[in-house]
């Protein structure tokens, strides 16, 4: 088990950045695929991103690619999503997930989850 922590979220304006951190307990953060996703109100919550153990793959759904990036530095136990060019439809609660493994898009296979961070893009 892994307990997660998500931070900055906020109100933005459209067109503006935000980074997200989670931040992860435990020693063996290394061993998890990591994943963002969100969920808007009304709405299920869906995929946004996952990132492999060690960073060197990743996986972005269409509607973010070239606007998001993810990180995570193991030696600080923290996952990053930067979140550039943002708009009204980014506007939901984000989730970091953790599952032991390889990454995947298919949020029922992550046992880990945060609290979630609200972000809102206004026009």
């Amino acid at each position: 088990q892994v307990q997660l922590v998500e931070s900055g979220g906020g109100l933005v304006q459209v067109g503006g950045s935000l980074r997200l951190s989670c931040a992860a307990s435990g020693r063996t953060f290394s061993s998890y695929s990591m994943a963002w996703f969100r969920q808007a109100p009304g709405k299920e919550r869906e995929f946004v991103v996952w990132i492999s153990r060690n960073g060197d793959s990743t996986y972005y759904t269409n509607s973010v690619k070239g606007r998001f990036t993810i990180s995570r530095d193991n030696a600080k136990n923290t996952v990053y999503l930067q979140m550039n060019s943002l708009n009204p439809e980014d506007t939901a609660v984000y989730y970091c997930a953790a599952r032991a493994g390889e990454g995947s898009f298919w949020r029922n296979s992550y046992a880990n989850w945060g609290q979630g961070t609200q972000v809102t893009v206004s026009s």
